[in-house]
Formats: structure tokens, sequence, C-alpha cells
């Protein structure tokens, strides 16, 4: 029932080279960032401008018998909901999700480069949101019309496409009851917004760890003072955030430090570890563009893996009240505020997760600093279900097919809070979360880029899954 890959592959050259990277590449140029970053998206009309030259293509490439429909409820972000109907198995369906907003601009693009600029350098598109992960509406349709083309059956499909994914996907939980009676309820799930260890094979992913968002500020003083003044009398903000984190992390090793913030891992995840380190080896972390002589916080490669999969860790991703190195004056400051990312365990309850953190931050400040802890978001995790005979066959013959490689299953260090709806939601669905996402392509930071090579290979992948399924 799988697709005969030679023709398969002129097939998918051809039309990523007429339409998909072209219409890619006009994608790249808007700066439709999520309503986290850009509270005013709708008057900006970015997205919308987005939205627009997506379903656009979309509508151009539908099977015979689909149709498309933009999906607007109230003020919230739009999406776009497709349906294909079946050719196989009436009454089943397939649900292909992705997302088309974009993380913001990130500093540090190599000359040439930049985030609303698509350039190609050999097979690679650079720019913001190719990657992450706007090739999943091509790749979803495009897998569909070659099972068509080449008369393999498949099951009904239903294509989502939301605009609020980068912002933990708050708009979603509308669409999905809205939507409900059309979607119907899926067997199989279908997401393209995940990672891959290298280029060379199909990575499925098998978990996705939580997070939990806020802002941490402290304040001692109502204005700034000298510092020839005040340092020495008054505590510095920035001493006493400093002893706020403590609490929470090890500065020495980064370990969390709270007990109930970590889960007991699952010995089948610890057994993929294993696996992955022996696939990848030191690139587990030389894939990162560190500097010269850095090292990884230990040796052993399966205990990094499980370290940005099923542990905790802390990043501090902005600050406020602190002036540029230029504009520092000789001031004790009145304020310091983090904005805090903690990637919690994929088991762990999230919401619990960001009231542990705030209690434990909040509780008695020190010199009677006031400290507040504004949570922005705790997005759950995901560990994904046993995986049925049909699929784990389907994946092998899959990455066999186009590949050449074994599928190699790991768990991701990122959140797709979609993931954790779909899986209460329909408890007897099987998922198959994959991407493009593999060493450089570096989504949110500077340099993003589509392998372009490893996006057409998936493709045919998603297409052998979905044609297995029907046949299983």
């Amino acid at each position: 029932m799988t697709l005969d890959a030679a023709t398969a592959s002129k097939r998918v050259d051809e039309t990523f080279a007429a339409s998909i990277v072209p219409t890619l590449t006009e994608y790249i140029r808007i700066p439709n960032k999520s309503p986290m970053f850009d509270p005013e998206w709708k008057a900006h009309g970015h997205m919308d401008k987005a939205v627009d030259l997506l379903a656009g293509w979309a509508r151009a490439h539908l099977p015979d018998g689909a149709t498309l429909e933009v999906v607007r409820l109230g003020d919230r972000t739009p999406v776009i909901f497709i349906d294909v109907p079946g050719t196989a198995r009436d009454g089943d369906t397939v649900l292909l999700y992705g997302h088309l907003d974009k993380q913001p601009e990130m500093t540090g693009w190599d000359e040439g480069l930049g985030p609303w600029t698509p350039v190609m350098r050999g097979e690679r598109l650079y720019g913001r949101g190719g990657a992450d992960d706007g090739y999943a509406i091509f790749a979803s349709l495009l897998s569909l019309r070659l099972l068509r083309e080449q008369a393999r059956p498949h099951a009904r499909c239903a294509i989502l496409i939301e605009a609020c994914e980068e912002s933990g996907s708050f708009d979603l939980p509308a669409y999905i009851e809205h939507l409900a009676p059309r979607i119907g309820t899926p067997s199989l799930v279908v997401c393209l917004d995940s990672g891959c260890g290298n280029y060379d094979q199909l990575w499925c992913t098998t978990s996705l760890r939580g997070l939990v968002i806020g802002t941490l500020e402290v304040s001692l003083l109502r204005e700034g003072v000298h510092s020839g003044d005040g340092s020495g009398v008054i505590a510095s903000s920035f001493r006493v955030i400093r002893q706020l984190l403590d609490r929470l992390e090890d500065a020495a090793t980064g370990a969390i430090k709270p007990n109930d913030l970590y889960v007991e891992i699952p010995r089948q995840r610890v057994m993929q570890a294993a696996r992955v380190a022996e696939v990848l080896g030191a690139e587990v972390w030389n894939k990162f563009p560190t500097r010269e002589g850095v090292t990884p916080v230990t040796d052993d490669i399966a205990e990094l893996t499980l370290n940005r999969t099923w542990r905790p860790a802390l990043a501090v991703t902005g600050a406020d009240g602190l002036p540029s190195v230029a504009n520092g004056g000789n001031v004790l400051r009145p304020n310091t505020a983090l904005k805090l990312s903690l990637r919690v365990p994929p088991t762990l309850d999230a919401a619990a997760a960001s009231e542990r953190v705030k209690a434990l931050l909040e509780k008695d400040p020190p010199y009677g600093a006031k400290v507040t802890f504004s949570s922005a978001g705790a997005n759950a995790g995901w560990n994904a279900p046993a995986l049925a005979p049909w699929l784990e066959r389907a994946l092998e013959a899959a990455s066999a097919a186009h590949f050449g490689k074994p599928p190699v299953f790991m768990g991701e260090g990122g959140s797709i809070p979609f993931m954790h709806m779909l899986g209460q939601r329909y408890p007897e669905a099987q998922f198959f979360i994959t991407g493009v996402l593999g060493p450089g392509s570096n989504a949110h930071g500077p340099n993003e880029f589509l392998d372009i090579p490893t996006a057409k290979r998936l493709t045919m992948c998603v297409a052998d899954v979905i044609a297995t399924h029907a046949s299983r």
C-alpha cells in the first residue's frame, strides 16, 4: 500500500520547485509574530496576510472533493481547516496538525540573513518560520495528493493549521470545541512541528516537556540612588533575585532543586535515550553553536538526552530594569525583573508546577523586598501512548524507503500544547509526531532554516504512514 518511491520523489521535487519553495519564500517575508510577541497582531494585519497566502496555495492544490475554510471565532487568531474525504475505511479519520505563527526576530543573524529575509543557500531556505513550521500545510496536502495520484487508499483527513502555537495555543481549545463535530474522532494524529536528531533518517517524537513561563520581579527602592551612597546599606535587587533563583536552581550544576518538580522516567524512554546516544554520539551537544572550548554539562550522552527531554531545566530569557552597558551609570537600581522559562517533565502537572514555583520564589523575601512571580502560562507536556504494531511497522518501512535508514524514537525538550489536548480528548488515538528541526536549524533563534531535502522525504513518509493506516 506504500508509495512507489521513485515516482513520488519526482512529483515531490517538481511541486517543491514550482510552488512550495516560492510560497514559503513569500511567507518568510511576513512578520506574523505570535500574539504573545505582537499583542496588536490584528491591527498590524501580518497574521491575516500569512493565512491568506497559505490558504491560497492550499486551495489551488486541494485533492478532489476537499474543502477549505479559514475559521475565525471573535477576536481569536484564525485557523485553517481542511477536510479531505477518504477513499477507504468509512468513518475513520486522520488529523494532521501544524501552525503558521512565528517566534520574534532574535538577534545574531549571520551577514546577509534575517528573520524576514528569505535566503536559499544550497538546499536550505533561511528565515523565520519555514521549518517551525510553515512547511506543514504544504507537506500535509502534498502527501495526500501523492496517495491520490498513485491510487493508494487513505482515510478521511482533517488538516488543522493554527496561528497561536508559539503563544501556548491559548486560542486553540475554543476552535477544537467549535470544530469537534467536523473533526470527528481521529484514530491517527500526525504532527509536523517537532524535531529530528539528524537529516539522515526519520525521527519520531515520543514525549514533549511542559513549560512554566513567568516574570520574577524584585524591588527594594522607589527610585534609583547613587551607588556610592546606597550600596552596602540597601541590598541590590540583582543580588536578591540571585538568592531567589538559588531556591529553584543549583547554580553550580543547573539542577532544579525541588524534588517535586521531577518525575520517574519510564524505562522505555531511558532505553530510547541510550539508542539516541548510540546514533548521534557527540552530535547531541556539538550541534549547538558553542564558543571554542565550551563543553556540555556532562560527558554522558544518554544523560544529556534525558536532561533535555525528561528533566526540569531553567533558562532566563529576558530582563527589565537593567540598562545597557553603555548607559549603566553608578546607580543602585530600584528593581530587577527576569523572564523565566522552566521546562518541566512530560508527565508533570504544569499548572501545579507554576503554583509551586510562585510559592517558592515569593515566600519570605530577603530584606523585606517586594517580590512577585507573575505567571505567563503553564503548558502541559505529553508522553506518547504505546506504539501500535501497525504504526511501528509503517514507520520502519517509510524511513527505509525514503531515508534508507531505520527510524529513531526520541523525546523532545520543547512543548506542543496541542498534543496534550489531543491526548486527553482522543485517548485511543495513535500519534506520529515528527519534524524537520535538526542540527543547526535553530528554531526561535538566529539563522533558522528549512532543510528542503528532509522536508521532501518527510512528506513521502507521511503519505506512507497514512496509506498503511488505511490498510491496517
